[in-house]
């Protein structure tokens, strides 16, 4: 269990090291650049360079909380399991499914960045389009996961370890909704005409960084699950 932790503490300055390796990147003649992007997403300014797009630091902050979040949650599912009335769950098998829909969706979000570094449209629209489809399809299957197994009788208040499975897995899929959510704001830079290159370039830059720590995570607590 300390190595889960320990993953979680990686994953956290892999965050850090993102937003630092961000800054650092940005050169001053490219500073009015950032500042367009910032100023594309509502953000008025207009002669101070801006080196980090805001947006990018909110997602840096919010992965770091995120991360610290799930931290306390599988440290609290390390000391709780190791009470006599802990019965492990089988995990469903469609879980290993959507494990695989996850890791899709996770891909075709990084081809859809990369399409958008080629200011290629057609492709952001496609890579896009079928990132997102996989992503609800991830969502709708962890709801049937989650049938099969009540159906089965193991209720949320039935054993301890049953209300960790669906407190993690709940809160994991909360997450990737709100992601959704910023995803279908990125569309439409995508599909309006009228926004620029850095916009739509930023937006799926910041999707695609989302969904794979998004996977990492669910990798962490799948594995964490299956070990129990």
């Amino acid at each position: 269990m300390s190595y889960t932790l320990l993953f979680l503490a990686l994953l956290m300055a892999v965050v850090v090291w993102w937003l630092v390796k961000q800054s650092i990147n940005v050169r001053p003649w490219n500073a009015y650049e950032s500042t367009e992007m910032v100023r594309s997403e509502g953000v008025r300014s207009s002669l101070a360079p801006v080196s980090l797009p805001s947006s990018k630091v909110a997602l840096g902050v919010f992965l770091a909380v995120v991360t610290s979040l799930f931290a306390l949650f599988i440290s609290a599912y390390s000391i709780r399991m190791e009470y006599g009335d802990w019965r492990p769950m089988p995990e469903p098998a469609l879980l290993w499914a959507n494990s695989g829909i996850l890791l899709v969706s996770s891909v075709l979000l990084q081809a859809a960045w990369n399409a958008a570094k080629r200011q290629d449209t057609a492709n952001i629209k496609m890579w896009l389009s079928a990132g997102a489809l996989m992503s609800v399809a991830f969502v709708a299957a962890q709801v049937m996961a989650w049938q099969q197994l009540t159906a089965s009788g193991y209720g949320i208040s039935n054993n301890p370890a049953n209300g960790f499975f669906y407190l993690l897995s709940g809160v994991h899929a909360i997450h990737l909704i709100g992601g959704l959510v910023a995803l279908a704001k990125s569309a439409r830079r995508v599909w309006n005409p009228e926004a620029s290159p850095g916009a739509v370039l930023l937006g799926m830059e910041l999707c695609a960084v989302y969904w794979h720590y998004l996977l990492v995570v669910w990798i962490i607590l799948f594995s964490l699950m299956l070990s129990t």
